[in-house]
């Protein structure tokens, strides 16, 4: 079955706590190679049948609407992944 992924990040202008810590965790294991991490969140939506331009136009307004957070969130991304 054909799956829509939608991808979330918070806004770059916003501190990002989840990714600060690993970012700290990263450095005390001494891993040098990474200068931050920011999370985000990945939702997969499941289609039955094909994903026609009406289908992925109401995934982008549910990412929009439901996903995120548009005052803290930015949605990156969507794909869709047969």
């Amino acid at each position: 079955m054909p799956t829509i992924v939608v991808d979330v990040m918070p806004k770059a202008e916003l501190l990002d706590p989840q990714g600060k810590a690993v970012s700290g965790a990263l450095s005390r294991l001494g891993v040098s190679e990474f200068t931050s991490v920011r999370i985000g969140k990945r939702f997969e939506l499941t289609v039955e049948g094909e994903i026609g331009d009406d289908v992925l136009a109401k995934a982008r307004a549910i990412a929009d609407d439901i996903l995120s957070n548009s005052v803290i969130e930015d949605v990156v991304g969507i794909e869709v992944v047969e």
